[in-house]
């Protein structure tokens, strides 16, 4: 049998050591930033101190403190992980590369998702491997969640989750060629949070030039919180740990029991007299920004990066099927839904309706869930891309319906994901209460979808027309692949 030898990489902080699965070199757990510690939780990321000799990267590390998350009956420990794996350094990257040469390969970094306070690089849905086997470098990181990452506080810098992802693409603009990568190819995508976070990084003016190319799988460019709500997340946090809101008095507490207190903050009121909560109570945590990043790239940021931006039929059933919800959904629960996410719910009640008349309130409560989380600020981001048309602007919709617990799951959030990374086949997404259901999903969709996505990040193309504001071509994925113009555009205009 041949030996290949473990592959050793120099990074500018010291030598790492990986492992090699046939011909792909893999390196877990390699620092992008020094460890968050004390008050240093509250801080911009700083750089990792150098080390000597060879630094062991065969191994997963740490992750960012959290706590365990369930949804329901639905298994989502494929996304999730197994929760937090402890230790202090954990602002880290993983690579998979298929040449740690000077290849100059397309790059792709991914920021996962979980509601800004859960996932980690650690979960079996995000392994590079199809990836480096089509020829791309892919990197997945690590970056703070929770009261570390997104809490605002008066005295430290907001958004510091985001700030990792930033300082994450610093590393890869200076490292990766070593890895075999182009350092001017980069492609930033993310799903969920980590989706809204690429938002975040297209409309940060620090953040220009690090990537060329971004996709964003079920986020939204109007999900951050304004700072008057974000001031209520915070206010109870402190009252909740009965601290004073500053950062000296977070910074004595442990990890454990910001954790701990980031779990009782959810449901907190976030309705003020100028905005809606735009994660309509499912996550105290978000950017925290007064421009949503729809409207910065309206004014122009982001506008050399090509954009491929999409969501999920039924992203709404996430949260509402594995809760034994669904089902029984009545016309008050499509009210409920319509007013927490809308300042003229009747209005916007009467669009669904005439556009979808056969729907059930079920349906109709999901829709406008979803769109109120992912569709709506989807939507208004690839319009405010697309008006400035020096860079491409693409979008999808990702039909492929589940029938996991009992046919209801559908095309909900996250369940893209397994075709992206081609782990489709994962033996742990398969059954009546996993991700993809108890059937097989059809034969080429992972292979056609990863490959789209590969496609995107080398060319810029993804093998469809434009979206422009006009059109609003939209390539509908799913057994077959159709595109549509401005599809839903009755929900399209309620929500504008």
């Amino acid at each position: 049998m041949m030996h290949h030898p473990e592959p050793v990489v120099i990074t500018a902080q010291g030598a790492v050591r990986g492992l090699r699965l046939g011909e792909t070199a893999i390196f877990l757990n390699i620092p992008y930033a020094a460890p968050p510690r004390g008050a240093g939780r509250f801080a911009p990321p700083q750089p990792h101190e150098s080390w000597d000799g060879v630094r062991d990267a065969t191994v997963p590390g740490p992750n960012a403190p959290q706590s365990a998350r369930k949804l329901g009956s639905v298994d989502m420990s494929p996304y999730f992980g197994s929760g937090w794996s402890r230790g202090e350094d954990y602002l880290t990257v993983n690579v998979w590369t298929p040449a740690a040469d000077d290849s100059a390969l397309p790059v792709m970094v991914f920021v996962h998702g979980g509601g800004f306070v859960a996932g980690s690089t650690r979960s079996a849905l995000y392994d590079g491997s199809a990836f480096a086997r089509d020829g791309v470098v892919l990197v997945t990181l690590n970056y703070r969640l929770g009261i570390a990452g997104f809490l605002d506080l008066a005295d430290a810098p907001a958004n510091r989750g985001l700030l990792d992802v930033v300082a994450a693409l610093r590393w890869v603009r200076e490292n990766i060629a070593a890895f075999g990568g182009d350092p001017h190819n980069v492609t930033l995508f993310g799903q969920s949070a980590g989706a809204t976070v690429v938002g975040g990084v297209l409309a940060t003016p620090e953040a220009a030039g690090l990537v060329r190319r971004a996709i964003v799988q079920s986020g939204s460019g109007l999900g951050a919180f304004s700072t008057e709500q974000a001031a209520r997340v915070t206010k109870a946090a402190a009252e909740s740990l009965g601290i004073a809101p500053y950062l000296d008095a977070f910074a004595e507490i442990p990890d454990d029991r910001l954790v701990e207190a980031a779990s009782r903050l959810v449901g907190i009121d976030l309705q003020t007299e100028t905005h809606h909560d735009p994660l309509i109570g499912l996550s105290p945590f978000s950017l925290v920004l007064d421009t949503q990043p729809a409207a910065s790239v309206a004014e122009g940021l982001g506008a050399d990066v090509d954009l491929l931006i999409g969501t999920n039929t039924e992203e709404g059933n996430l949260y509402l099927v594995p809760l034994g919800k669904y089902a029984g959904s009545t016309a008050a629960d499509v009210d409920d839904a319509a007013a927490r996410s809308h300042p003229k719910p009747a209005q916007l009640i009467e669009a669904y309706r005439t556009s979808r008349p056969e729907a059930s309130f079920a349906e109709l409560r999901s829709a406008i869930m979803g769109d109120a989380l992912f569709g709506a600020g989807s939507r208004s981001l690839a319009g405010a891309h697309a008006a400035h048309p020096q860079s491409g602007t693409y979008a999808y919709e990702f039909a492929w319906r589940s029938l996991a617990l009992d046919g209801e799951l559908g095309a909900t959030h996250a369940v893209e994901l397994p075709f992206v990374f081609d782990l489709a086949h994962l033996p742990r997404l398969h059954g009546p209460a996993a991700l993809l259901g108890p059937d097989k999903p059809p034969v080429d969709l992972a292979a056609r979808m990863h490959e789209t996505w590969v496609r995107f990040a080398r060319t810029g193309n993804p093998g469809w027309d434009p979206y422009d504001t006009r059109r609003r071509a939209t390539m509908r994925i799913d057994a077959e692949w159709t595109q549509v113009d401005d599809p839903r555009s009755q929900e399209r205009q309620a929500w504008n």
